[in-house]
């Protein structure tokens, strides 16, 4: 028995043996997959080091800087952003040399046009006349909501911005009038003129609001231009809340609650009778360069507007968005 054990222990040693040539095997194979990698990212890096300048010019156009820079131009109406238009952002040349590849996936697709050339002297360059408002487009740079901070006192607060980079209103159109002293009155017409937009309040709440400037109609001068516009609704008459209930379809009260009773309370009224009538913001703009060549201008801008009422059911709350604007215009 023990001569078996002996020989058991021998034919244990050959297989060992083996082990130990496939771990060579693996190492090498491993160390050229090592090799093969290592060259892939260096031919990788190179072609990324082209793509690398585009897209930081993109994520670079809105610093907390600018928001700050922007914020503070528009509240106070000064007219002169030329030093935003640095190399962070693009022209509206740049733009259309861009390719769908270029753009997808890269931001650029949410910002507006800046300008690089033109003049700061608006009221002197620009002519009296009527002119149409085309390729209008509005770009977000700060969200403020306006919340009780005690005492019965309410303030704008800063916001975190819940929605990806789609909120930027765009290809806008509508008429401008210029009068000889450099009065302005301005319409928005048409264009993407209203953006589903959700911000969170610092407890963790959500206000979600349509971000618009729908049917603006303004009046001021070169240094500022302000007026009214409608906020629609931000859900549609047939949306259904989680009972059924809607505006134009659906259960007129909740299940369960007979209708001319308890569902008619006041406490209820406003769950049970939706409404999708439009509300009131108010929008100040101030062109700060303008090129007489191109046509383009360029400026900051600041609204007001409501947020969204859940068809009715909430008040709403006031939200502060402040940001910069271009367009071109054509007599």
């Amino acid at each position: 028995h023990t001569s078996t054990m002996r020989s058991e222990y021998a034919n244990f040693g050959a297989p060992k043996r083996r082990c130990n040539a496939a771990t060579i095997s693996i190492a090498i194979n491993a160390a050229l997959l090592l090799v093969g990698a290592a060259v892939y990212m260096s031919s990788g890096a190179q072609e990324l080091s082209m793509v690398a300048p585009r897209q930081t010019r993109v994520f670079a156009s809105k610093p907390n800087a600018m928001k700050n820079i922007a914020a503070g131009l528009a509240a106070a109406g000064v007219s002169s952003i030329g030093f935003l238009g640095a190399s962070n952002a693009l022209t509206f040349d740049e733009f259309q040399g861009l390719s769908y590849t270029d753009v997808k996936g890269s931001g650029m697709a949410n910002t507006c046009p800046i300008l690089n050339s033109g003049t700061t002297d608006v009221k002197g360059s620009l002519k009296a006349g009527t002119y149409k408002f085309d390729k209008f487009c509005i770009e977000p740079t700060s969200f403020q909501v306006k919340e009780d901070v005690g005492k019965g006192k309410k303030e704008f607060i800063d916001v975190k911005l819940m929605t990806r980079l789609t909120y930027t209103l765009d290809a806008m159109s509508g008429s401008m009038k210029v009068g000889s002293g450099g009065a302005i009155e301005f319409k928005e017409e048409d264009g993407i003129d209203y953006a589903p937009t959700t911000v969170q309040l610092p407890g963790g709440a959500r206000v979600p609001f349509l971000f618009t400037v729908k049917e603006l109609d303004a009046k001021g001068d070169v240094s500022s231009f302000s007026g009214d516009f409608a906020v629609p609704s931000y859900r549609g008459s047939t949306f259904l809340d989680p009972k059924g209930r809607g505006a134009a379809t659906g259960y007129d009260t909740a299940v369960a609650i007979p209708a001319g009773g308890a569902g008619d309370e006041d406490a209820l009224g406003k769950e049970n009778n939706k409404s999708i009538k439009p509300l009131a913001g108010k929008a100040q703009l101030s062109i700060a360069k303008y090129d007489a060549a191109t046509g383009e201008v360029a400026g900051v801008f600041q609204s007001i507007q409501p947020s969204d009422t859940d068809l009715g059911a909430k008040v709403p709350k006031d939200i502060k968005i402040q940001g910069l604007w271009y367009a071109q215009l054509q007599q």
